[in-house]
């Protein structure tokens, strides 16, 4: 999605045709959030949390069962992948053949790069909901049975800082960034703004599990913004962080689902302020950079008189 906004904006001309190539991600989003809100509106939840836990296995051959199953296994998140990643496939083989004519080795690069997709989701998509997801579970459960339970706030803080370097739609984002905006805005910038951004919500959420409580920019900043919240939300944090919470929620016997999530809400927000936050940053500089260079030319003025 965010090569897609890029390549669309790429064939604009006008000045704010590099403000308007970002943003799309967070567009995305809002179908989800709509939906699921409006799937509350019929659906009422038990108001308990179940645990994602993995069958039991005596042996190895059994566990390798648990991810070959055709119902929960590598089959069945083949079929998926292939279906998620056939659109693509398809609009790009017909606009191969009747628009783009790229030469065979920038063919064959593409196609390989499809495949290692392909095989790269569907290994982690077993991966994730055969064995990741409870390793987040089990992990928030033991450090909420903790008697100084507290320090799982620290230490939430903590994993949500690096877990940003894991996310893969980070580092496309990062660098799409820093290509755009030509250096201005470098992707280890990007990325330290991101962790900390990611920090503190965490804590938050986390805070908000054991109390149980419920700027003016460059336009592009705001595009960036939204996109950041959205690719932190990614693969890594959701799948983790998510059954890490219901953990911490079921051990300390949480009074109802609801305060086990918002983790990923909370992931997606912090970088909204963040981006913002840079860019107030990015253009208090800039000011400053033109100040300096109108000195500059007084002084030259000056001096040639």
């Amino acid at each position: 999605i965010l090569s897609l906004g890029l390549g669309v904006a790429s064939i604009r001309n006008d000045k704010h045709a590099s403000d308007d190539s970002f943003g799309l991600v967070a567009l995305s989003s809002v179908g989800p959030i709509l939906t699921v809100m409006i799937l509350g509106m019929f659906f009422k939840t038990g108001g308990e949390t179940s645990a994602f836990i993995p069958g039991e296995t005596a042996t190895t051959r059994e566990t390798w069962l648990q991810f070959s199953d055709a119902a929960s296994g590598l089959p069945h998140y083949v079929k998926e992948t292939a279906f998620a990643l056939a659109p693509i496939v398809i609009f790009f083989v017909v606009f191969q053949a009747f628009a783009f004519k790229l030469k065979t080795r920038m063919f064959v690069k593409i196609l390989v790069g499809l495949f290692y997709t392909f095989a790269g989701l569907t290994l982690f998509l077993s991966g994730v909901n055969v064995g990741f997801m409870p390793v987040g579970h089990f992990l928030g459960g033991a450090l909420a049975g903790l008697e100084y339970n507290w320090i799982i706030i620290p230490i939430t803080m903590l994993i949500g800082y690096f877990i940003v370097t894991a996310e893969p739609a980070i580092h496309v984002l990062n660098k799409q960034v820093e290509e755009i905006t030509s250096g201005a805005v470098p992707a280890n910038a990007m990325k330290t703004g991101l962790s900390i951004g990611m920090c503190v919500s965490l804590g938050l959420s986390m805070l908000r599990i054991f109390t149980r409580a419920p700027l003016f920019v460059p336009k592009i900043f705001t595009a960036i913004a939204f996109d950041s919240g959205g690719v932190a939300s990614g693969p890594m944090t959701a799948t983790f962080l998510m059954p890490f919470a219901i953990g911490v929620h079921n051990k300390l016997g949480g009074g109802g689902a609801a305060d086990a999530f918002g983790v990923v809400a909370m992931v997606a927000m912090a970088p909204l302020i963040t981006i913002q936050i840079m860019g107030l940053i990015y253009k208090i500089r800039l000011q400053r950079s033109e100040q300096n260079n109108n000195l500059d030319k007084t002084d030259d003025t000056d001096i040639i008189e």
